[in-house]
C-alpha cells in the first residue's frame, strides 16, 4: 500500500464536499482552527453548493473531487461534510493521475465509499473527522490527525467500556480496513467492495435499527468477509433504534454473535466513529492490534515509502 507524502507547512488542502450541502460561513471556525497548523484551505465549488440535501449536483460535486484530485499544487483533499451522495459519483472519477501522484484522501461516513474505493487501487487514506466541527472535537482526535497526515508515529489505546465485556484478547498484525458498516454493506458486489482477507477490519455507524445491523454483519458474514480476518476493531455504534417488538440484544452483542465462531481478536468501544473522541486511522497501513482484559491497543507502523 502506497503512502501520501507527508503534509508539510505552507501546503494547500482543498475541501470539497461529496454528499451534504455545506456553506463556507458554517465551516469558518473549523478553517481557522486547522490553518493554525500553517496549512491553508481552498474551498471547492462544491462548497456553498446546493441541489435539494446534495452539495450541488452530481456534476458539480463529481468534477469538484476530481479538479482536486488532478491539481498538483492541493496535497490532501478534506471532505467537510458526510450524510449520503459519495455513492452517486464514485464512477464519474478519473483517478488516473492520482494513481501517479497520491494524497492524502480526509473523512469518514460517507467517505467510506471513497477509502474502499482508493483502497483498492493500493493507495492508503485517511479515516477521521470530515473537516465541519473538527474544532469541537477531543484534543486526542485532533493529535491522531495532525500526526498522521504530518508524518507523526502514533498509537490508540483504550479501556473496554461495554457491558457485558464482549472484547477477545489476542494480538495481531496487519493491514487495516475499513469504515462505516452501512457504506461497507452498500458497497457488497461493486468494484468498490474491499478484500478483508489477511487484514483488520474496522466497523463504526450511527443511527441503525439493531435488526439493520443484524442483517449487514449476516451479509458480510455471507460475502465471505468475516471469515478470514486476522483481528476486528469495532468503533462506536451510536444512537442506535429498536422496534416495538425488541431485538433483544445490543449493536456489540449482534456484532459478536455474527463473529463468535472464529478466533481472532476483537475490540469494542474503540474510540473512532460517529462519537466526540473519533481519533485517526490510517486505512491501508500497517498496524499492531493488542487487546488485553484491560485494554485496547491500536500501533500504527511506520510507512516503509
Amino acid at each position: 500500500m502506497i503512502s501520501p507524502p507527508n503534509l508539510k507547512k505552507g501546503d494547500l488542502v482543498g475541501v470539497v464536499s461529496t454528499a451534504r450541502k455545506i456553506s463556507s460561513k458554517e465551516l469558518e471556525a473549523s478553517k481557522e482552527f486547522v490553518e493554525n497548523w500553517g496549512i491553508k484551505l481552498v474551498w471547492g465549488k462544491s462548497i456553498d453548493a446546493e441541489e435539494n440535501q446534495y452539495a450541488g449536483s452530481d456534476e458539480i460535486r463529481a468534477s469538484d473531487f476530481q479538479e482536486m484530485l488532478d491539481n498538483p499544487d492541493i496535497k490532501a483533499i478534506w471532505c467537510a461534510k458526510g450524510g449520503y451522495g459519495t455513492v452517486r459519483i464514485i464512477d464519474k472519477l478519473d483517478f488516473t493521475n492520482f494513481r501517479k501522484s497520491p494524497k492524502w484522501i480526509i473523512g469518514y461516513s460517507d467517505v467510506t465509499v471513497l477509502h474502499s474505493h482508493i483502497h483498492n487501487l493500493g493507495i492508503q487514506t485517511l479515516h477521521a473527522q470530515i473537516l465541519l466541527g473538527v474544532e469541537k472535537k477531543s484534543a486526542e482526535t485532533v493529535e491522531t490527525i495532525y500526526n498522521a497526515l504530518f508524518g507523526k508515529e502514533y498509537s490508540i489505546a483504550n479501556s473496554p467500556h461495554t457491558k457485558p465485556n464482549l472484547n477477545r484478547t489476542g494480538k495481531a498484525k496487519g493491514e487495516i480496513v475499513g469504515g462505516n458498516l452501512s457504506i461497507l454493506y452498500s458497497l457488497c458486489g461493486s468494484n468498490s467492495s474491499i478484500n478483508t482477507d489477511g487484514k483488520i477490519l474496522f466497523i463504526e455507524d450511527l443511527d441503525e435499527y439493531l435488526y439493520h445491523i443484524d442483517r449487514m454483519m449476516m451479509n458480510l458474514k455471507r460475502n465471505g468477509m468475516l471469515d478470514n480476518l486476522i483481528g476486528l476493531v469495532v468503533g462506536g455504534m451510536t444512537d442506535m433504534h429498536d422496534n416495538a417488538i425488541p431485538f433483544g440484544k445490543t449493536a456489540e452483542e449482534i456484532i459478536f454473535d455474527a463473529v463468535k465462531e472464529y478466533n481472532y481478536p476483537i475490540c469494542f468501544s474503540f474510540p473512532s466513529g460517529h462519537v466526540e473522541d473519533n481519533r485517526a486511522l490510517i486505512l491501508g497501513r500497517k498496524v499492531t492490534l493488542e487487546v488485553t482484559h484491560n485494554e485496547l491497543r491500536l500501533i500504527f507502523l511506520k510507512s516503509v515509502n
